[in-house]
């Protein structure tokens, strides 16, 4: 099993919808951890399934489904230091 560096620098790129479902730019923001960029998705962007968002962690590609997955994990890490 591959483990998760969720210590590593991350981006989220991120696409909303604006008035009648008009797609707006890609907006972009990098962060120092992937437990920052996932808590963000998933705490701050509640709407991550719903929108079209990805994340990048090194060469490694996580779409919304995958943040939503590696969040759970994250919290019960935080909790054991």
């Amino acid at each position: 099993m591959v483990t998760f560096d969720y210590t590593a620098s991350a981006e989220l790129f991120i696409r909303t919808k604006g008035k009648r479902g008009v797609r707006r730019p890609l907006s972009y923001r990098r962060f120092a951890t992937a437990a920052e960029a996932i808590r963000f998705a998933v705490e701050d962007f509640s709407a991550i399934r719903t929108l079209s968002a990805w994340m990048r962690v090194g060469d490694e590609r996580f779409n919304g489904d995958d943040i939503q997955r590696l969040y759970p994990r994250r919290r019960c890490m935080r909790k054991s230091h």
